[in-house]
């Protein structure tokens, strides 16, 4: 985990009041913009902050002070920290502050109605709640179930979108396609289409024509009889 200033503005109110630094150097090593460095020396920044020394911190040396004092171009660095404080690993939960914490209950709503297949542990991951509370939305048990309205965590900020997708693509793991077998079952095989024959309707049109073509040789060759009968 890369090494990160302990209370940047405090500190660049102490080093505007107790060097001779300049704004550029002080907001480049505070992570602050010049021209809040200004606001803060001329009294429109930073009012009721008490000034943090990095020395007595252990974050700045004075040595580090003075060679930026007299270069204006050096850039100042944190002193590297006298002990190693392993990170912190987060367990249970996600953390909620507590504004958003009236809405979990809408965005477990949510959840529990687009993402079914999630399960209580990934919701609760998500949102920062209880299994407890999950299964009384489920079940409409909720106190507040009349008025819960479905909202999606990741536009209330509980949670982001990548957080999301990753939970919905672990519930949908060794989940059946069935959209994919009812798309198989609608198309015929290659065999089932060689073999098939239209209907024989052109077969039918053929015979019937061939049978008025007859009745009306025969019809002609009546009237050919009769006429001879008559000649003679």
């Amino acid at each position: 985990m890369a090494q990160q200033l302990l209370m940047p503005k405090a500190t660049a109110v102490w080093l505007v009041d107790n060097t001779s630094l300049s704004f550029e150097q002080i907001a480049d090593f505070c992570t602050l913009h010049p021209l809040e460095v200004k606001a803060i020396a001329d009294g429109e920044s930073a009012q009721g902050i008490k000034g943090l020394d990095p020395v007595m911190t252990g974050q700045l040396s004075r040595e580090e002070i003075e060679r930026a004092e007299r270069d204006e171009k050096h850039r100042l660095k944190l002193a590297p920290p006298k002990v190693r404080v392993p990170e912190a690993k987060r367990k249970g939960p996600r953390y909620t502050p507590v504004s958003k914490r009236q809405d979990r209950p809408n965005a477990i709503l949510w959840l529990v109605r687009n993402h079914a297949e999630l399960k209580d542990a990934q919701i609760s991951r998500l949102v920062g709640t209880t299994k407890n509370t999950i299964q009384q939305i489920r079940e409409r048990s909720h106190w507040n179930s009349a008025n819960l309205t479905p909202m999606d965590p990741v536009t209330l900020g509980l949670c982001s979108q990548i957080d999301l997708d990753l939970e919905v693509e672990k519930a949908s793991r060794g989940l059946p396609r069935t959209e994919e077998l009812e798309e198989e079952e609608r198309l015929l095989s290659a065999a089932q289409t060689q073999n098939y024959r239209p209907s024989s309707s052109s077969d039918e049109d053929e015979l019937d024509a061939a049978a008025v073509f007859a009745k009306l040789t025969s019809m002609r060759r009546t009237e050919t009889d009769e006429e001879d009968e008559d000649q003679l």
